[in-house]
């Protein structure tokens, strides 16, 4: 039987269908109910046998920090997906993102030692990944500099995936996959849903960082190639196209049918805001909306090589523009 942990998320939802559909038994973790809507419309998506679908899947209602109902949903296990993970670029969340992140994986990587899981596959961040000062191509063996200007999320990150490299060293199987952005449908409130969500509300301005995005169907194929292989213990970037953010937006709002935005946001405006939003949670309590770390990434050009999976597993991965389209097209129907 194979474990899904964060089966309510982007990745996660569509990890699912791919399983089920293939007629895998298949035990997901869930924390909060409203969310299994979610996954069973994103099932709705492919197929009019969603819920018939939805139903073979053994739900249980569990916290990665829970090592009771961990141990039990670890019961008849061999394959385990970790896709589970706080997401947050807030300072103030670092604690909580450091016991999700770090600790639950070094939960997952223990019971998968102690239960003798035949492999893990790990879904990480390009987040986790160092930078090039001259800005070439960013790979697998960039150098994480524990000095830069990390952001909350990413040192997390980096800390699950030193769990994971540790539990290797322990006679786990594992691989790591590191997405870029992911383009996927359903969650319209986080992620690339929400900057979907922002493009179609008529964002007014654009910034001229660059990063590597991905389709999430790309991302699930080659997890699921991954894990059907002989490689283990590496580690490999998922982006089909490294993309502006000006570019995203404007290929984002013409299938949206909007207008995309027309104001280039300087520095010199970045270094405001951010400042502005710290003020603005220090006063309110609100959370951060805006970090140091995001305007510094906003402008920074972190462009990723995606070679060395292209040539593991001979993978072509979908045009992003399209990727891009089929989200709007769905975005547009649920409005």
């Amino acid at each position: 039987m194979i474990l899904v942990t964060g089966g309510t998320g982007l990745v996660g939802a569509h990890l699912l269908y791919e399983l089920v559909k293939n007629n895998q038994k298949v035990r997901a973790i869930y924390r909060n109910e409203e969310k299994l809507q979610t996954v069973k419309k994103v099932f709705s998506y492919f197929t009019e046998e969603a819920t018939t679908l939805f139903n073979t899947i053994e739900w249980i209602k569990a916290d990665i920090l829970d090592i009771p109902i961990l141990t039990e949903a670890f019961q008849d296990i061999t394959h385990v997906y970790h896709c589970a993970a706080l997401i947050s670029f807030d300072p103030k969340e670092y604690h909580k993102l450091r016991k999700t992140n770090i600790e639950g994986t070094a939960n997952i990587v223990n019971l998968c030692i102690s239960n003798t899981i035949e492999k893990l596959c790990y879904v990480s961040s390009i987040a986790t990944l160092g930078n090039h000062e001259d800005n070439s191509l960013i790979d697998e063996e960039t150098f994480w500099n524990p000095e830069g200007e990390n952001n909350v999320y990413g040192i997390t990150k980096y800390g699950a995936e030193m769990e994971v490299w540790r539990g290797t060293q322990e006679g786990l199987d594992a691989v790591i996959v590191n997405p870029g952005i992911i383009i996927g449908a359903g969650f319209w409130e986080s992620g690339s849903g929400l900057l979907f969500k922002k493009v179609h509300n008529k964002l007014r301005y654009y910034v001229t960082g660059t990063t590597g995005y991905v389709d999430v169907k790309d991302v699930v194929t080659i997890m699921l190639q991954l894990m059907q292989s002989n490689i283990v213990n590496q580690r490999f970037i998922i982006v089909a196209k490294n993309l502006s953010f000006k570019h995203f937006t404007e290929v984002a709002a013409k299938y949206l049918k909007v207008k995309a935005p027309q104001k280039r946001a300087s520095s010199l405006m970045l270094e405001i805001a951010w400042r502005a939003d710290w003020l603005k949670s220090f006063l309110t309590g609100s959370p951060r909306s805006l970090t140091k770390q995001n305007a510094i990434t906003a402008l920074s050009v972190t462009d990723y090589s995606n070679q060395k999976i292209s040539e593991a597993l001979d993978f072509h991965f979908t045009p992003i523009e399209k990727s891009i389209e089929t989200v709007a097209t769905l975005f547009l129907k649920e409005q």
